[in-house]
């Protein structure tokens, strides 16, 4: 919501207004057709596996939000009642949606957006590719495969191993052809204006997740892999993008604001919602990750990503090297442990143990392995790091092309590995999205002082989509993100 854009009347007709009149004209199934019932029994039996692994539901009033949001653009996609729409409780930016029509958004998504009008049009994105049978057509593959999982360098029977090898900071990577985005954005924006919404705030959703991918890249650093939100991975933005939506919003014949965003609306459901990293979970900041909780951190060197998950922290670091840092218990010692592990993700594979090496880190016992893994004619190198930390016992798996030198960059990796000291973690807390009513008073600077974040004014700037000179209108509500959670 730009209200600096100048939008204020149908966009000239244009030949992708005329190819998006077709998805305005009849925007159900194909042939009248329904989610098949081998879809929905995939999509069932997929659903709970990926909320495991990609930060699992997020309960509450924010998601019963979405899925009355999601119904609400399902009616015109000829798809009432045949949906299942997730909030996940994750801070990556991603939307995405699988057969058997079950869509997912996550909550780090809904933090970017500023309407009702701009989340319906992310759901409508999604509900799109379900129509247009995108993933169907994309790959047929499991469904597993589809989203990246798969490792395809490494062949092997394991799924622990092939989640290493597969895109480890690109959680949902089911990537389409620009042909099948500009498919599934016009027949979004033909449900939003049939639902009732704004179809102009399509190009806003898109300006939104344009400028927080410009954020992150300009607080974190371009080169950094994680600066990179998932959308931009999966639904590759661009400016021709942005303007192809203002004319296909425009081929409604309705002049922009035509239809209601509603804001405020979507401001009130999202006050209070958690912000950044789930406690639970452990917090990932930039490279490094502390969990209060198990009181415990770690920081990876330079030209490494780290993206947080239920089930472990996963690691992607340079020449292609992937990996993953988990916990368990161990039964006999450093050693037992790790032979298990090895065992357990190396499933399929012939195993050489090249070393294994005792090593004190910070105060603790460790254990320094290195083997190869071979499988059908291919080779991975396999570093294990396992740390005996009290009753638990934590490790690290890095893969990596055997001919690469990988000794420096993973010795500062495990090196880093240390217990949390008491101040630390009463200093780890969660963070949630407050809505507040600007004063008389109150300007972009003094607000953004109030953030509970690294970056306050820049972020304060990000979440709300204003510039620095923006003058506040009293009584017009704006994001702030607060230390607690609510």
């Amino acid at each position: 919501m730009d209200h600096g854009k100048g939008r204020g009347r149908p966009r000239p007709f244009s030949v992708a207004a005329g190819l998006a009149a077709l998805a305005l004209a009849g925007c159900g199934p194909p042939d009248g057709a329904v989610v098949s019932e081998a879809d929905k029994a995939s999509g069932a039996e997929a659903h709970s596996q990926l909320l495991a692994e990609f930060g699992g539901e997020y309960r509450g009033d924010e998601a019963a939000y979405v899925r009355a949001l999601g119904e609400r653009l399902a009616a015109p996609a000829g798809l009432s009642g045949q949906c299942t729409f997730t909030l996940v409780n994750s801070d990556v930016v991603n939307a995405f949606a699988v057969p058997g029509c079950y869509i997912y958004i996550t909550r780090g998504l809904m933090g970017v957006v500023n309407s009702e009008a701009e989340l319906g049009a992310v759901l409508g994105h999604e509900l799109g590719h379900i129509v247009a049978r995108h993933s169907q057509r994309q790959q047929q593959r499991s469904l597993l495969r589809s989203l990246g999982v798969f490792a395809v360098g490494l062949l092997t029977d394991s799924p622990a191993l092939t989640q290493i090898a597969g895109a480890a900071a690109g959680l949902f990577t089911l990537r389409y052809s620009r042909t099948h985005e500009y498919e599934a954005d016009d027949l979004g924006i033909a449900y939003l204006h049939k639902a009732g919404l704004d179809p102009y705030e399509a190009a806003d959703m898109l300006d939104a997740l344009g400028r927080h991918e410009r954020h992150l890249a300009a607080t974190r650093g371009a080169d950094e892999a994680h600066s990179i939100p998932e959308w931009a991975r999966t639904h590759p933005l661009s400016a021709n993008r942005t303007r192809r939506a203002l004319d296909t919003a425009g081929a409604t014949g309705l002049a922009d604001n035509g239809l209601p965003e509603n804001r405020r609306p979507f401001l009130a459901a999202l006050d209070g919602m958690l912000y950044g990293d789930d406690p639970e979970q452990g917090f990932v900041i930039g490279r490094a990750f502390a969990h209060p909780g198990m009181r415990i951190a770690f920081e990876a060197p330079e030209s490494y990503s780290l993206t947080n998950s239920p089930q472990a922290i996963l690691i992607e670091g340079p020449g292609g090297m992937r990996g993953q840092f988990a916990g368990g218990r161990a039964r006999g010692g450093l050693e037992a442990y790790t032979g298990a592990l090895l065992k357990t993700l190396l499933k399929g594979a012939a195993v050489e143990v090249r070393s294994s090496t005792p090593a004190r880190v910070n105060g603790l016992d460790a254990l320094l392995t290195e083997a190869t893994a071979s499988a059908d004619g291919k080779a991975v190198a396999v570093t294990v790091m396992a740390y005996a930390a009290g009753a638990s016992t934590y490790h690290f798996v890095m893969l990596s092309d055997p001919a690469a030198d990988a000794a420096r960059s993973l010795a500062a990796l495990f090196g880093s590995f240390r217990l949390l000291g008491d101040a630390e973690v009463r200093g780890l807390r969660a963070r949630s999205i407050d809505v507040v009513t600007p004063g008389p008073g109150d300007t972009v600077r003094s607000l953004a002082g109030r953030m509970a974040t690294a970056n306050p004014l820049a972020d304060f700037l990000m979440l709300n989509g204003l510039r620095e000179n923006a003058r506040l209108t009293p009584g017009e509500p704006v994001k702030l993100v607060v230390a607690g959670a609510r």
